[in-house]
């Protein structure tokens, strides 16, 4: 299959996979694959077979793409091709949730900038990193990643990776419960999306919708929540986007629960729960299993929720999920507490502020943690972060969370 060809067959491929003809698309594309002698046009629908898969949450078929297509790129000896291989690659351990392979692959793409298009990357790079520290619990320097990826958004006009990072900015803020953030940011994302996104793929509007559906969950604008969940789980049927069903599942058992429908809430975290086991997405199983113990905790089967905490803390350690592990301890805590047993009480109570002090989850003008409840949060430009009115009370002159890291012994 010669060059012309090659190009023929993968736009063949974009349009029926764009018509959701996917299986047929990926067809087309594998026989590309197999018979074509171009390497820059094997390049490229491995980048098509790399998306597509992302999209059906087939992670680990993800990643086996992945890596071939770093070997071509270094058979075409350009190093925008393999920026672009490293950074697949990098977004493929992502997926899979495993976040320090993402970040390495990620400093690899920043270390080895060839030209213009290399740089133009840099955004899409430094989103991912900052997902991958985010999963990690490395609030600091997530939010410093997703700032950085904002600033190459606007800067190269991009429409597209704003949006993306406005949904991630999101999902930080609901992790460190600051609802009116988390809401902000996926609301911006949505009318970037009425803005500019014509001709962009659905994926979009759903990601905005999902996170929308979040936040307004945990404002308890219940009502709210359903409409935007229903929205974005109609585009993930239509396009048998499996990652983005298993997340809406989930945020609609969360609705159940905080309508106090437990009944209706076990049957969607249960749907939920299989597919995010489907398609590997350990961080969502931990969130799932959190749902489930507040579902037991609230019928009073405190053995159960127990059970649950048990599976959860497993999944958070393999990870190094610590916002999971402080919230898996904050329910212990609730349950021993319950149960008059003082010893297991006390033991994760330790543990709880073990976790804040290592995620420096705490406002370092008064003191009291972040995370506990809804608090509207500003960041300095260290990315370190302090309550809203603690700030605006106090003043600041400099930061004095970086303050207190400069005295501490062996600070280099």
């Amino acid at each position: 299959m010669g060059q012309d060809q090659t190009k023929q067959q993968i736009e063949k491929g974009l349009h029926l996979y764009q018509s959701n003809r996917t299986e047929k698309a990926l067809q087309v594309w594998m026989r590309v694959l197999e018979k074509s002698a171009d390497p820059a046009g094997r390049f490229r629908v491995l980048g098509c077979l790399i998306t597509a898969h992302a999209e059906m949450g087939r992670y680990k078929d993800m990643l086996k793409f992945a890596v071939v297509q770093i070997d071509t790129a270094r058979e075409l000896e350009d190093p925008d091709y393999l920026t672009e291989s490293y950074l697949n690659l990098a977004r493929s351990n992502e997926k899979l949730c495993e976040f320090q392979k993402t970040i390495s692959y990620c400093k690899t793409c920043l270390n080895m900038q060839g030209t213009t298009v290399s740089v133009q990357l840099n955004g899409q790079v430094s989103l991912s990193m900052g997902n991958a520290f985010l999963g990690l619990s490395i609030f600091q320097k997530a939010l410093e990643c997703f700032e950085k990826a904002l600033r190459y958004a606007h800067n190269n006009d991009d429409k597209m990776l704003e949006c993306r990072v406005c949904c991630s900015l999101g999902n930080f803020y609901a992790q460190i419960k600051d609802y009116e953030k988390a809401l902000f940011f996926p609301c911006k994302a949505a009318e970037l999306v009425n803005d500019y996104g014509k001709g962009w793929s659905l994926k979009y509007r759903a990601m905005s919708q999902y996170h929308m559906a979040v936040a307004y969950r945990k404002l308890g604008r219940l009502a709210d929540a359903m409409d935007c969940c229903e929205e974005s789980m109609k585009i993930a049927l239509q396009h048998g986007d499996r990652p983005l069903q298993a997340l809406c599942l989930l945020c609609f058992a969360d609705i159940h629960r905080s309508r106090k429908d437990v009944q209706t809430a076990f049957p969607r975290y249960d749907s939920s729960m299989s597919i995010m086991t489907e398609i590997g997405n350990r961080l969502g199983l931990i969130q799932v299993l959190l749902g489930v113990t507040k579902c037991w905790m609230i019928q009073k089967e405190l053995d159960k929720a127990l059970e649950s905490i048990e599976k959860a803390q497993e999944l958070a350690e393999g990870l190094g999920n610590k916002i999971g592990l402080l919230k898996l301890h904050c329910l212990c805590e609730r349950i021993y507490r319950t149960k008059g047993h003082q010893r297991e009480l006390r033991d994760h109570v330790v543990k709880f502020h073990e976790c804040v002090e290592e995620m420096e989850l705490y406002c370092g003008m008064c003191g009291e943690s972040i995370g506990e409840k809804n608090n509207q949060l500003q960041a300095l430009p260290c990315s370190h972060f302090f309550h809203l009115k603690c700030l605006q009370t106090n003043g600041t002159r400099g930061c004095p969370n970086c303050r207190r890291l400069s005295v501490k012994p062996g600070y280099v």
